[in-house]
């Protein structure tokens, strides 16, 4: 019989841990509890959990600078889970390494959405898998290619830089400071336009209506994500 998917739940609030605790256990995933940094480092070591569930207002360290910590180990996904709503904290917990951000209060049903596709996602990076489908596109980061059928499509080379990193990390929100630094360097963080342009340009050459974008998914003032499945 296969696992079930474990979850640390790090929240000091007592209410809020116990109704995430359900709302796990319901779903059939083992849970397993911390109120504060320590335990919640104490529980990574001893439970070693697929998935972590982070509140950033913890009693004995801001849940920001706790994320590197408990993202050492590549494979562990994990999900800040927060009341703070400012723009500015949700960019600082994606460019620490959350994989995405739900603020509270939550919808019980859309929290556990973001919990399957963050496993969805780690048991495809595990797979070691080189092409990415997204809406009847094929991404080949080997040979890096893009191709709809059997119909090659080309790009610009910061086009595909942009779509191949976005590719390497589908459904995960990727900030603009984040690809701005990987792709044009760290001179042009800022450069917010150089994105929006790239952009509009896969959008015109992969989406179907490019006004209503079904791929590449813009989070406003965060960044984008890729929805798409790997092979």
């Amino acid at each position: 019989m296969t696992r079930p998917s474990k979850i640390l739940v790090v929240e000091d609030d007592p209410q809020i841990r116990a109704l995430v605790r359900r709302t796990l256990a319901r779903a059939g995933y083992a849970v397993v509890e911390a109120a504060s940094a320590r335990e919640a480092r104490h529980a990574k070591q001893i439970d070693r959990p697929d998935l972590v569930l982070l509140d950033l207002g913890l009693p004995d360290l801001d849940g920001l600078d706790l994320i590197a910590d408990l993202r050492s180990e590549s494979s562990l996904r994990l999900i800040v889970v927060s009341a703070r709503e400012e723009t500015e904290q949700k960019v600082a917990a994606l460019d620490r390494g959350a994989d995405d951000y739900v603020t509270k209060p939550f919808d019980s049903d859309e929290l556990l959405a973001r919990v399957r596709s963050s496993l969805r996602q780690r048991l495809e990076s595990e797979a070691d898998s080189r092409i990415v489908e997204a809406g009847g596109i094929a991404i080949d980061l080997l040979n890096r290619t893009v191709r709809r059928s059997d119909e090659d499509i080309h790009l610009t080379p910061k086009e595909y830089a942009v779509l191949e990193e976005l590719a390497k990390r589908p459904g995960r929100v990727l900030t603009h400071s984040h690809l701005l630094r990987t792709i044009w360097g760290p001179a042009h963080e800022q450069q917010t336009e150089y994105l929006r342009v790239v952009v509009r340009g896969l959008r015109q050459k992969l989406e179907a209506e490019p006004s209503k974008p079904q791929l590449l998914i813009n989070e406003p003032g965060i960044g984008y994500r890729l929805l798409a499945t790997r092979e």
